[in-house]
């Protein structure tokens, strides 16, 4: 059994009973998870498994695949705030994307986990806005080693998509939305 905290990035149907979810670790990097019986209405996991939730997670490797089972899930931010605008909804989502676009599974990157963590915690008590979205780039790309603000005037989107072949899809409608 292995212990970490863990954003939740996605979650997709496996069964009529289970998910399959994705996170972002602290201390594993991007990983998949089987929440086994997630789907049914007493299930442990009821109420702990949203979009955008930090939680402390415990999960047992699976020795077959990249596919490990969820044990145990300690709800730790919400952050409810998010959800209450559809602007902060979908910026949340670009940075998810970003986050996907940027890792491989079962890659420790604490960095982008805590990026990840300081960004939803601006989103839960503030409006999304272009600031957010292109600091929220320049650190990514700081991180990637593609982008450094203090020498480069250059658009630190442009080169994350040159390093990682795209963008999310939903970016140009989010910052149109934003302007």
């Amino acid at each position: 059994m292995e212990t970490t905290h863990a954003i939740l990035l996605r979650k997709r149907k496996l069964s009529d009973t289970s998910l399959i979810i994705s996170w972002c670790t602290e201390s594993l990097g991007t990983i998949e998870t089987v929440a086994k019986g997630a789907r049914r209405p007493k299930s442990v996991f009821a109420g702990r498994l949203d979009l955008f939730f930090e939680a402390e997670i415990q999960l047992k490797r699976s020795r077959r695949s990249h596919l490990h089972t969820l044990t145990e899930v300690v709800l730790r931010n919400p952050f409810a705030g998010i959800r209450e605008s559809y602007l902060r909804t979908q910026t949340a989502s670009c940075f998810v994307e970003w986050i996907e676009i940027s890792t491989e599974l079962e890659h420790p990157a604490p960095e982008l986990f805590h990026l990840l963590q300081r960004a939803f915690g601006y989103l839960d008590t503030h409006d999304a806005d272009r600031r957010a979205v292109r600091h929220f780039e320049a650190e990514l790309a700081r991180l990637a080693g593609v982008h450094d603000a203090a020498i480069l005037k250059s658009n630190p989107a442009a080169a994350l998509a040159s390093l990682f072949g795209r963008r999310p899809r939903g970016r140009g409608t989010l910052l149109r939305s934003l302007a």
